[in-house]
């Protein structure tokens, strides 16, 4: 695997100058630029890809959504450069209309976690109110908690720290991770 994806902690930034689509810049724990994402515009289906640097020439990973315009879309995300299969990711639609939850399947469709936005009353404050209150996820596997992920309080500029540090056992890919916390910033972030 890339070393790319065997960081604790990351830091995922929505660029907002951005003439079609949505970029994407995504950094490790220390700062440091160690991947980009693009998702191309007027495309009926979400296509997006992370890639080694910002020339986005090697492609590293893909996301992509099983159909069209669907509210519990389902992303398969692949290694782009082994081929390998490593799970989906479906948004649970009527449930993330008042409360963000997604679920993580494995390679052959078996729910493996969750990712559940923290807590009920927050949501409902988050969207009725004020999106200034900044989201919190709770990434589970098999019931355990194993991440975390947090926005940083920004209107204009959507951040996601990411934090894997209670996953001593490596229970959840970090590209699989990645690629939720990507979803969560293009996606969700659709909805604010």
């Amino acid at each position: 695997m890339n070393p790319k994806f065997t960081h604790t902690q990351y830091l995922v930034r929505k660029q907002i100058l951005t003439l079609a689509g949505a970029k994407i810049d995504i950094f490790d724990g220390n700062g440091q630029p160690i991947l980009y994402s693009q998702m191309k515009a007027f495309k009926l289906k979400e296509d997006i890809r992370l890639f080694s640097d910002d020339t986005m020439q090697e492609e590293l990973l893909s996301i992509q959504a099983r159909s069209v315009i669907d509210f519990s879309a389902t992303y398969d995300v692949v290694d782009s450069v082994t081929g390998e299969n490593l799970g989906s990711l479906r948004r649970k639609g009527m449930k993330s209309m008042l409360k963000d939850e997604w679920v993580i399947l494995d390679r052959s469709e078996t729910e493996v976690g969750l990712i559940k936005e923290d807590s009920p009353w927050m949501a409902l404050l988050r969207r009725f109110l004020t999106n200034l209150i900044p989201q919190k996820f709770h990434v589970e596997m098999n019931g355990e908690r194993v991440a975390f992920f947090k926005q940083d309080l920004n209107p204009f500029v959507g951040k996601l720290n990411l934090d894997f540090s209670l996953d001593t056992n490596q229970r959840l890919d970090r590209r699989l991770g990645l690629a939720a916390a990507v979803l969560l910033i293009v996606i969700e972030g659709q909805q604010g």
